[in-house]
């Protein structure tokens, strides 16, 4: 079955997490959480997708911490698609 509706973009494939949420995870998942991303972004860009580099990456890139602010949500979050 094909259900195919597009291609695919970095808010596909991207989580967010809020300041409190990532205070929460121990360095280990923050690690692979960056490598993680990082990688999504490369296979994006390798690919030929032209985006703008999404405030996340540069944030990982610049050795930020990437949390967002509560109630900002640059990547797309439908309620109850993943389990929430």
């Amino acid at each position: 079955m094909n259900t195919s509706q597009g291609p695919v973009s970095f808010k596909d494939v991207a989580v967010d997490f809020t300041q409190e949420e990532w205070w929460q995870l121990d360095p280990d998942e923050k690690i692979t959480y960056g490598d993680v991303m990082l990688e999504n972004y490369s296979h994006l860009v390798s690919m030929g997708y032209d985006i703008t580099k999404p405030n996340v990456i540069i944030k990982l890139e610049q050795g930020e911490e990437p949390w967002i602010m509560e109630g900002e949500f640059p990547c797309q979050y439908i309620p109850g698609k993943y389990g929430h």
